[in-house]
């Protein structure tokens, strides 16, 4: 009762908060996806971090540290350096545009006839086809959780359990994550009723009370997140026999050389040493969210000024990728004593086993209380995901497909405020049914999946490109999309090498972009100039700096002020996660810890002077442009 107790506090809370925030969400489309332009960076940076943890990601961690080690995880931590890029470099220029989302960037940025269909295709894109299937893989990972933590059938009555199992067996719905802890109908029941109550209690205060509500509960969840972590990381090393006794566990199960490898930061000295480096340099950069693009430009252009923007993007990285891996790496180093496995075979099974271990060890090792707050922590996990993928969501229906295709070209009419509103809060509901409809399919959309994964790397390039290089054009990002349409199933059927992908797509889509912006007609100048006015991005924009009136050397300068920060800023990251690391992992290299700690805190006068600077070409701060107006139809 103590355990449900915590749940259903929890709950309360974000329903309360969704409520609280309804009046002032209904007022237009820039509260109710925006917050009123008003947030502070740090809660910004919470919410983001809070997003991105996912109730399935420590459980990647457990099977990624099990097959490849400490060092296995800078796949996750090298995103990191794209982060502090949209922080120091971009996040005032997303600020500055003035638009609600992403796609709608294309309306001030490019012209030629084809501006509008780009924005229409990029808010299908990103607003359904990613959005979607990215919150039915969450669902899917989710059963893993609910399984084992939400036993319905204990909890119901038979009278209302029984009918709900026939629907289920007579259907032949099968949502079971082949656990073997319960049969397959009675697990696909439970999951059915855990899910249909997760987006209910989700939609009750994301859909009410807008980003606002959705930024409030999510630091709320992050709170519990990190609170029933450190609760689980302390308890699972006790279990484990404390700290010494851990390492000297992992020494003995899986042997010294092998226990080295597990505990290092620096990569084996092996074959796949190469196409492991490849992947960590390249995959944060040639991603279809590599310049911000998604919610994480939202949370920035929702920044009150651009300084919060700046520490919006750092906060978020130091919670990403030190503060909740130092919490994670003690637990699964736990559950590796604690779990043990023969790690001369591995299987899918086998990572699929070790991933599961961070759920039952919840089970296992927690008592009662401290189980409720970690239960009630990956709920708050799920609940964070899905909040944002659902407002995110319908900014792209309501702003750029409704308002904008829909009004504004076909019924050429301008949108009411509350109209806009109503539409949004009714996308959520599209969003729901269609992520459910491909979760109850996703086994057979793999394949689909892997081929949206590697077309966004096609894109990673385009994307940063058109906020430093004045030669990028409507077309580049038309190049992009075809380069990487064709290309990607191509390297999915003839290449089986992950890196050899990644390699391919990011060099062909990068040329294909140059060569295009250098072969095409620019965009307009004054299209151009009036960008370059509202935004002012750094980087090569010599010509169009001209003829606004700027000092031409002005764009470059910022760019290399922001590069110098994101370095700086990456340093003391990096260094904190490593030389914190060594103290929890190798306390007998104590000497190292702090020497890496110490370069850590060196670097910090660098960027923290960079984030009060005005950052853009030369101006001081200045609030967001306004909004483009939709184009008429020609």
């Amino acid at each position: 009762m103590i355990d449900l107790a915590i749940v259903l506090a929890f709950v309360t809370y974000s329903v309360a908060s969704g409520f609280a925030s309804r009046r002032r969400a209904s007022r237009d489309l820039s509260e109710y996806f925006l917050a009123g332009r008003s947030l502070e960076g740090w809660r910004a940076g919470v919410s983001m971090a809070a997003t991105q943890y996912a109730a399935d990601t420590p459980m990647l961690v457990a099977g990624l540290v099990a097959v490849g080690g400490v060092f296995s995880l800078w796949r996750l931590w090298s995103y990191g350096l794209a982060f502090l890029m949209m922080g120091f470099l971009l996040g005032r220029a997303w600020r500055r545009a003035g638009v609600l989302t992403d796609a709608e960037l294309t309306e001030i940025r490019y012209s030629g006839s084809g501006v509008p269909w780009l924005r229409a295709l990029k808010a299908v894109y990103y607003g359904t086809v990613v959005n979607c299937t990215v919150m039915a893989l969450v669902l899917v990972a989710a059963t893993r959780v609910f399984e084992i933590f939400l036993p319905w059938h204990q909890w119901l009555p038979g009278s209302l359990y029984e009918p709900l199992l026939g629907v289920v067996e007579a259907t032949g719905a099968n949502l079971w994550s082949g656990s073997e802890r319960l049969p397959a109908a009675i697990a696909t029941t439970n999951n059915v009723i855990s899910i249909v109550l997760l987006l209910t209690f989700v939609a009750l205060y994301s859909t009410t009370g807008g980003l606002r509500s959705v930024v409030n509960t999510d630091v709320g969840q992050f709170i519990f997140m990190m609170l029933g972590t450190a609760l689980y990381a302390l308890l699972a090393v006790r279990a484990a026999g404390g700290h010494d006794s851990l390492l000297e566990a992992l020494r003995a199960h899986y042997g010294p050389e092998r226990a080295e490898e597990i505990l290092s930061f620096t990569p084996p000295l092996s074959d796949a040493l190469f196409p492991v480096l490849v992947v960590v340099s390249l995959q944060w950069l040639f991603q279809m969210n590599s310049d911000g693009t998604g919610y994480l430009a939202q949370r920035t252009m929702a920044c009150a000024s651009d300084r919060q923007a700046r520490s919006a993007a750092l906060v978020f990285t130091f919670a990403q990728v030190a503060l909740r891996s130092l919490l994670w790496l003690p637990i699964v180093l736990a559950l590796l004593v604690l779990y043990p496995f023969d790690a001369s075979e591995i299987t899918e099974a086998t990572i699929a086993a070790r991933e599961l271990t961070f759920a039952e060890g919840i089970d296992d090792l927690l008592p009662v209380g401290a189980r409720g707050v970690m239960i009630t922590g990956m709920l708050a996990a799920l609940a964070s995901t899905i909040d944002t993928h659902l407002n995110w969501g319908a900014s792209y229906w309501s702003n750029d497909l409704y308002g904008a295709l829909w009004l504004g070209r076909v019924r050429k009419r301008a949108p009411r405020p509350r109209e806009m509103v109503f539409v949004a809060r009714l996308s959520n509901v599209v969003i729901v049914s269609i992520s459910v409809t491909i979760m109850t399919h996703l086994r057979s959309i793999q394949t689909a999946w892997q081929v949206s994964l590697l077309f966004g790397a096609g894109l990673g390039a385009v994307l940063v490109l058109r906020w430093l290089w004045e030669r990028i054009n409507l077309a580049c990002e038309i190049v992009a999309i075809l380069v990487s349409v064709i290309l990607a199933p191509l390297l999915l059927l003839a290449v089986d090498e992950d890196w050899v992908r990644l390699v391919s797509m990011a060099t062909i889509s990068s040329v294909a972009v140059v060569a295009t912006a250098l072969l095409t007609s620019p965009t307009e100048p004054s299209r151009l100039v009036e960008f370059y006015r509202r935004v002012e991005p750094p980087g090569w924009w010599r010509r169009t700096a001209e003829r606004a009136g700027d000092d031409p050397n002005a764009p470059r300068a910022a760019l290399v002020r922001g590069a110098v920060a994101v370095v700086a800023a990456a340093v003391s990251v990096y260094a904190l996660l490593v030389g914190g690391g060594l103290l929890v992992l190798r306390p007998e290299r104590w000497g190292s810890a702090l020497a890496t700690l110490g370069l850590s805190l060196v670097a910090v006068p660098v960027w923290w002077k960079h984030l009060g600077s005005p950052g853009g070409a030369a101006s001081p701060e200045a609030p967001p442009g306004p909004r483009p107006p939709d184009r008429p139809a020609s």
